[in-house]
């Protein structure tokens, strides 16, 4: 394993790769991501617990769609079974994922726990028991930097964690390693992943903005919200694909697992 630095322009290849991958096979992509969220919004409703859960099984999950993607992109079909691929290659690679998992929700607990130095804590009850985003909340200040602290610290807790289970699954790696790895690999291509992100941010406000248009010629307002949660969740199965690309191209070797 060796950690190869690309040019920024691959951030936008990676991106497209993911598209072309995900068009391979949709329906079991899509199908996939939508089980996932599916679990995640399940365990919701065992209230701390359950969010508590679906943080810790997160890296697990997104090295579930990046299996998944691996498998559209030589040609087969991806199972459901692939979802929870972190848990089924051994007792050490399943400790590693579950230590992996842990320490991603306690670092994500702190994120969300600096938060409430902002707004008392509104926005992290908000994201751990769930609630409907309200125009009070959109108006209130301190509701809005706590919002925006905790997406701007969740930057340095996801290049930690971007490649640190695919590096667990495909590479062995220790968890420690994995971690400083992924760290390093973000660091040395963040013009990369920079074009990478804003090319998806573009993606997703162009899509918003599509439909809003095509809402507002058919004369229907609900339009726009009927079609917006599956649009949405079809590109970000698409993101997902373009995950595994992303690792790919950072890291120069064959994986050694399946």
């Amino acid at each position: 394993m060796k950690l190869h630095v690309v040019p920024a322009r691959n951030g936008s290849a990676w991106v497209r790769q993911g598209i072309k991958t995900f068009w391979r096979q949709p329906f079991a992509l899509s199908g996939l991501f939508f089980l996932f969220t599916g679990l995640i919004s399940l365990l919701s409703f065992l209230s701390y617990v359950g969010t508590l859960l679906g943080l810790v099984l997160l890296p697990a999950a997104s090295l579930g769609l990046m299996a998944a993607a691996r498998e559209a992109e030589l040609g087969k079909f991806p199972m459901p079974r692939i979802l929870f691929i972190a848990f089924t290659q051994g007792a050490v690679h399943s400790k590693r994922m579950a230590g992996m998992g842990l320490l991603y929700a306690l670092l994500f607990g702190v994120v969300l726990a600096m938060s409430s130095l902002f707004d008392g804590g509104e926005f992290a009850r908000m994201y751990l028991l769930g609630g409907t985003l309200n125009e009070e909340h959109v108006l209130d200040n301190d509701f809005q930097s706590a919002a925006v602290f905790c997406m701007l610290m969740y930057l340095p807790v996801s290049a930690l964690f971007w490649h640190a289970p695919a590096l667990v699954h495909w590479h062995d790696q220790p968890v420690a390693k994995s971690i400083f790895f992924s760290t390093m690999a973000c660091l040395a291509n963040w013009r990369a992943f920079a074009v990478f992100g804003l090319t998806w941010l573009s993606i997703f406000i162009s899509t918003s903005l599509v439909l809003s248009l095509i809402s507002v010629v058919m004369d229907d307002g609900q339009l726009s919200m009927t079609l917006m949660l599956p649009a949405m969740m079809l590109l970000a199965a698409m993101f997902f694909a373009s995950t595994y690309h992303s690792f790919r191209e950072c890291f120069v070797s064959e994986p050694v697992l399946a």
